[in-house]
């Protein structure tokens, strides 16, 4: 099915004061802001945003530097600003707080909210957040194909190439089945970065990220993930390349009030995989 049709009854727009945020936005209630991956976009949560806007105010938005949201020149604060840019998007909507969701990179936007501005989160949905240091208990160490090196290096490529097959290959890494991207998929994201500026803005990023640059000034320690007070929800899927369940369970027990649950015929997109499931789990913990 078309995300097209997937987004039939949901609205697109701009708002904000610092920042100019696109947004997707669905529904009418308690908010819920989801936010994509590094290098992703809005588009992440096609498959979800109106059956969670049948609940909620589900609003998927572009962060800053990707997609078509708006690309000040970059600074190096890359999770503060994520999440300035979050807080500018709710005091422009005249919201006080917001339950939020991130997948990988908005995780640990997600992350970063909790730890930083808790009075306005409610609810935190984590899908395999990035950015986590880890400490007392060892975590086995990456093949080299995903060390922080090489997955910058390759992330890099695909901005400074980016063809339709390269665009294809990469987003077939957050599949447990290459079959579950979509063409329409690849032409959205192609679209994007076919544009010099997203290029431009997203080669700041990837060099600035995976602990590399000046992401590692932002590593959230596990001593930062105790610290978290706002009921979460820890997802993983079960056929992540990379960080297997046992990561999840992890990170879940460090936090006071984390649940976790895998979902095992998924791997780093299960909201896009698994999204009637993943649907079913999000509404269910936000309504306890």
């Amino acid at each position: 099915m078309s995300m097209w049709v997937d987004l039939l009854g949901s609205q697109i727009h701009y708002c904000g004061r610092e920042f100019r945020t696109r947004v997707i936005e669905a529904g009418e209630g308690t908010p819920l802001i989801l936010i994509h991956g590094l290098g992703g976009h809005a588009e992440a949560y096609s498959r979800n945003l109106t059956r969670l806007g049948q609940h909620y105010r589900a609003l998927a938005i572009d962060l800053v530097w990707h997609g078509l949201s708006s690309k000040p020149p970059f600074n190096g604060d890359t999770l503060p600003t994520y999440a300035r840019q979050v807080i500018d998007l709710l005091d422009s909507l005249d919201l006080e707080s917001a339950h939020v969701e991130g997948t990988s990179l908005g995780g640990a936007v997600g992350i970063w909210l909790a730890l930083h501005y808790p009075t306005r989160l409610k609810k935190l949905i984590l899908t395999m957040p990035a950015g986590i240091r880890y400490g007392s208990v060892s975590i086995s160490s990456p093949p080299p194909h995903r060390r922080p090196e090489a997955l910058r290096d390759r992330a890099i490529k695909i901005v400074e190439e980016p063809t339709r097959e390269n665009i294809r290959s990469r987003l077939e890494k957050f599949m447990a089945s290459p079959d579950r991207v979509t063409d329409e998929l690849v032409e959205i994201r192609w679209k994007l970065y076919a544009d010099p500026c997203v290029r431009e803005s997203l080669t700041r990023v990837f060099e600035n990220s995976f602990g590399l640059g000046t992401s590692a000034r932002f590593q959230i320690s596990e001593e930062d993930l105790s610290k978290i007070k706002n009921p979460t929800l820890l997802l993983w899927g079960g056929r992540n390349e990379g960080a297997g369940p046992d990561v999840g369970q992890r990170i879940a027990s460090l936090i006071p009030e984390g649940q976790f649950v895998c979902i095992e015929d998924g791997a780093h997109w299960v909201q896009w995989e698994q999204p009637e499931l993943h649907d079913r789990l999000v509404m269910s913990f936000l309504k306890e």
